[in-house]
């Protein structure tokens, strides 16, 4: 998929007239989703540096200071590996915040195992996804990882990392009382150490910030010169690179250009009878709504620029 780098000012003023549809009586919002990554090994039963609290229980704590104050518009997803007493992953399933819900969710984990990063990555990052198809690609969409060590499965961390930026979703780590940079800090949208209690909230209240800013609102203009001085050749493969994963799972790459593999007709059920359904209205062919996908890969390409932009600012 090869596009003018001169059309995405005309990208913007589609997407925007989308966000107006968006936010409008009975549409479904412009919102900020965040999954929180939170591990739940063993080592998070050592003690904290400065408190007599463990890192799991400081970890608890800050989290329920900071997203006790996150605004509710805000949806909050809670997913945890490791721990010995959940058997649902999805501590508090990515939704609105409620609160109630959310602080007895952050109570819950206890350290027990390994540290499966990557393969919670993926699980946290695909549902981000589901939920910006469901958003028509309005909001923000970011993973927040709070860990205190290397993962065990080191490359699904690497090829998945890598994977979830191309997708435009944004991922920032805070590592926990660790003697070096976590893996991550070298692809992550931020990096913060946190070494003891105070630390740790400061860390948390930052990200969250960050959600809440308007980082991610760009004007016609701003968007062209954002994109303008990128090289041609690099801007080329970015835009084929998402032309074919924008919306996937991570870790699948399908190529848009192939026809849909063909389905083997179902004897058993007879036809229906009467007429095809037919799309709801504003999804036909030749709308935005039906054409929204078609250019969700260059909108995930603005934010994944403006991540390398702050992070090199």
């Amino acid at each position: 998929m090869k596009i003018p780098l001169r059309t995405l000012p005309l990208l913007c003023v589609l997407s925007s007239a989308a966000a107006q549809e968006i936010d409008s009586p009975g549409g479904t919002g412009n919102r900020d989703h965040v999954v929180i990554i939170l591990d739940a090994s063993g080592s998070m039963r050592q003690p904290m540096p400065g408190s007599s609290l463990d890192k799991m229980t400081a970890a608890k704590a800050a989290l329920r200071e900071v997203l006790g104050t996150v605004p509710e518009t805000t949806h909050i997803g809670l997913l945890v590996f490791s721990a010995r007493n959940l058997s649902d992953p999805w501590a508090y399933p990515l939704g609105p915040r409620r609160e109630q819900q959310l602080m007895a969710a952050i109570d819950l984990p206890a350290p027990y195992g390994g540290t499966p990063l990557g393969e919670y990555m993926k699980i946290g990052a695909d549902r981000l996804l589901e939920a910006r198809a469901e958003q028509y690609g309005y909001g923000t969409y970011r993973l927040l990882i709070v860990t205190d060590g290397e993962a065990t499965d080191d490359r699904l961390v690497r090829n998945y990392g890598v994977d979830i930026l191309s997708r435009g979703v944004l991922m920032d780590v805070i590592g926990v009382d660790m003697k070096a940079e976590h893996t991550l800090a070298a692809m992550a949208h931020s990096y913060r150490s946190a070494d003891d209690p105070e630390s740790l909230v400061r860390a948390i209240r930052e990200t969250f910030a960050e959600v809440s800013g308007d980082e991610g609102s760009l004007s016609m203009e701003e968007s062209f010169d954002l994109i303008g001085p990128l090289p041609a050749a690099m801007a080329e493969s970015m835009l084929q690179a998402l032309s074919v994963s924008g919306n996937e799972p991570i870790g699948v790459v399908r190529n848009r250009t192939e026809p849909p593999p063909r389905q083997t007709p179902n004897t058993r059920s007879p036809a229906p009878s009467g007429p095809a359904p037919q799309p709801p209205p504003g999804d036909e062919p030749g709308t935005w709504r039906g054409n929204f996908f078609k250019i969700l890969p260059i909108l995930a390409l603005v934010a994944l620029v403006m991540a390398i932009r702050r992070r090199r600012s």
